[in-house]
Order: C-alpha cells, then sequence, then structure tokens
C-alpha cells in the first residue's frame, strides 16, 4: 500500500508545494501547451510541481519517458519523451541518462529496463499494472505452444517480461499486423489481447491468426452499438478508434490505429468533430496542438494510468523509490523479443 502520509510529510521537508499562481504565471510557456483543458486555478496547483520535477531532473540526470495516455500536466508538463508503447521503447535503447522515470505502467518500465539494463528505471507507482498484462503468464504461452505445435508467438508489448522473455517476437498496435505478415509461418499465435489479433486477422487473412483471450479493460468497454448511437446524435463525427477494440468497433469507425496513429490522422484530417475511442487523455493531450478540431463523445479513463500523478513523480524521482528490476536471465530473453521488434519495424520501415 503507498504511504501517502510519509510521502507528503517528507516532501514538504525539501520543497514548497502550495498552489503558486506567481509561479504558474512565471511558467506560462509550459501552460500555453494545455491551457485548453487545464483552468488557471489547476496550473497554480500544478505549477510547484512541475518547477521542483524539472529541477531534480537536472541534479538526477534523469529522464521521463510518458506515454501517451498521461494526463496533461504530465505529459506536457515534465516529460521528456512522449509517445506509444513503440516509440517509448525505442527512446529507451537511446537514453544516455542515469535515471529513465516510466511515467506509465509496470511493464513499459520493465521494458525500458530490458533495453537499457545499466540504467536505473523508476515508475511512480510500482502498482500502475495493466489488465492485458495481468492476463496472461509464461505458463499461458507454453499452453499456446502445445496448442499449435511450430507457430510463433508474437505478444504485444502489455505483457511481462516473463511473458516477453516467452515469445519470439514483440508487436505493438502500431506494428502489429506488419509484423504477423512478415513472419514466413502460415499460423501465429498472438497474445495477449483477443481483439488486437481479430483485427490483425481481418488486416492480413492470408494467415491463420490464433489468440489468447485476453482484452484492456478500457478498450472493452466500446460497442458497435455505441459508435452507431453516436453518429446518429453528431453525425459529422469523424469516429478513430483503437485497434485494441472490439472488431465491430473498429469496422464502426471511419479510422483505426495505435495513438501514434490517431495523433498522425487527426493532424492531417484535421476534421472539425473528432471522437477518439480509446483512453480518454489521449484526447486532452492534442487539444491544445489542434485547437481548430472539436473533441467530443465519450471518456473511458485507464485506472492504472492515472495511478501516475505529479507528486509520486516528484516523490521517486526525490527519493529514488519504486526502482524496477527484471531477473538478468528474463531480461537476456525478453530483450530478444522487443529488440526483434525493433528491428523488424526498422527492416519495414515502420
Amino acid at each position: 500500500m503507498f504511504d501517502f502520509d510519509r510521502m507528503r510529510d517528507e516532501l514538504a521537508l525539501h520543497y514548497d508545494l502550495a498552489p503558486n499562481p506567481e509561479l504558474a504565471a512565471e511558467m506560462s510557456d509550459i501552460y500555453a501547451r494545455m491551457d485548453r483543458v487545464i483552468s488557471p486555478a489547476d496550473w497554480a496547483v500544478f505549477a510547484p510541481y512541475v518547477a521542483a520535477i524539472n529541477t531534480l531532473k537536472k541534479e538526477k540526470n534523469a529522464v521521463i519517458l510518458a506515454h501517451n495516455y498521461m494526463t496533461p500536466e504530465i505529459y506536457h508538463g515534465v516529460a521528456d519523451v512522449v509517445g506509444d508503447s513503440l516509440a517509448l521503447a525505442i527512446a529507451a535503447t537511446e537514453v544516455e541518462a542515469d535515471i529513465i522515470v516510466q511515467c506509465g505502467v509496470h511493464f513499459m518500465a520493465e521494458t525500458s529496463k530490458i533495453l537499457n539494463p545499466a540504467k536505473t528505471v523508476l515508475i511512480p507507482d510500482l502498482e500502475a499494472g495493466c489488465s492485458l498484462a495481468e492476463s496472461i503468464t509464461a505458463e499461458g504461452v507454453a499452453e499456446m505452444r502445445a496448442k499449435y505445435p511450430g507457430a510463433p508467438v508474437v505478444s504485444y508489448v502489455n505483457t511481462t517480461a516473463e511473458v516477453k522473455a516467452a515469445s519470439d517476437i514483440c508487436c505493438t498496435s502500431a506494428n502489429a499486423a506488419q509484423i504477423v505478415a512478415a513472419l514466413p509461418e502460415e499460423t501465429i499465435i498472438m497474445t495477449p489481447d483477443q481483439f488486437l489479433a481479430q483485427n490483425v486477422a481481418n488486416m492480413v487473412p492470408e494467415k491463420n491468426v490464433v489468440w489468447w483471450a485476453g482484452s484492456c479493460i478500457v478498450h472493452e468497454q466500446y460497442t458497435a452499438q455505441d459508435i452507431r448511437d453516436f453518429r446518429e446524435w453528431h453525425p459529422s463525427t469523424r469516429v478513430i478508434a483503437h485497434p485494441e477494440c472490439p472488431p465491430e468497433v473498429v469496422a464502426e469507425a471511419d479510422f483505426s490505429g495505435s495513438t501514434s496513429g490517431i495523433l498522425d490522422y487527426v493532424t492531417r484530417e484535421r476534421p472539425e468533430h473528432a471522437m477518439l475511442v480509446t483512453e480518454c487523455s489521449m484526447a486532452s493531450n492534442i487539444a491544445d496542438q489542434l485547437p481548430d478540431v472539436d473533441f467530443v463523445g465519450p471518456c473511458n479513463m485507464c485506472p492504472y494510468m492515472k495511478k501516475i500523478t505529479l507528486e509520486k513523480i516528484l516523490w521517486s524521482l526525490h527519493a529514488g523509490v519504486m526502482e524496477v528490476t527484471v531477473d538478468p536471465d528474463v531480461a537476456d530473453k525478453a530483450r530478444h523479443a522487443v529488440q526483434r521488434m525493433i528491428d523488424l519495424s526498422r527492416e519495414l520501415g515502420l
């Protein structure tokens, strides 16, 4: 259990974290990146944390890698690199700083440690898990191999180090279809996201894609009827779905892609109204970049991603706590699967 009282008592000894309108005004350049979605009053609360974290990063030679689902004050205020799982995995291999602070969920921090084992990797809350990562174990991978002998295992990066180590290659939502298509075998095992696998199967019909029955607690909630009902109410809206959504939802959408693909699409197309069928911080984080786009529609939050806060980031970096480690033997095997994904993605020009 996270000890909030101890954390706050310790931080209060070292930092003035009271709401500070004057400091907020001095940091107006940072606030301008998020002022459509963060009120001035909230920014006065966040600004002392943002200032303290950015100063501490320099003192400790640390970088912050933040996923697209982080809240705007993290995404725009303290992150050094932002992106989807593939972008953050690649960035982790290139970090030269001593410390990586992973603002995302636990498997992402494990991936950074796997790819850059000499670095200290911190996650601001060790309980920031993932429903997909928790849905499968290495034993589950072995079960699928026994059921489909000779078929390679393509595991989503939303998995533990042990599952990556038991797999042949990893994938992200940005490169899953291309990786499956590039493998020479006819039957491909995909774990653990059944909906991503089904969407890939529709995109790569020449392959026999079989899957583990896991799903994301955010994306599985959307239904095709939700999309049809919304279109009836707001017919001019462009519907953009993440491929972790059920196939019938993806079929109703105007576009489907990874978080980076969604950002590229909205930036390129600039629809008047856009409904992002994914974790709702995505829309918040790109709203200020695209002031001409009206983001509308439902919002499903990931409770695991929302465990990461400015307060916890400051505490983790200040105290050097919540370090993520991976058994070296497991890391070596997992690194092969992740690096193979990165190398193949580069070969394919992704």
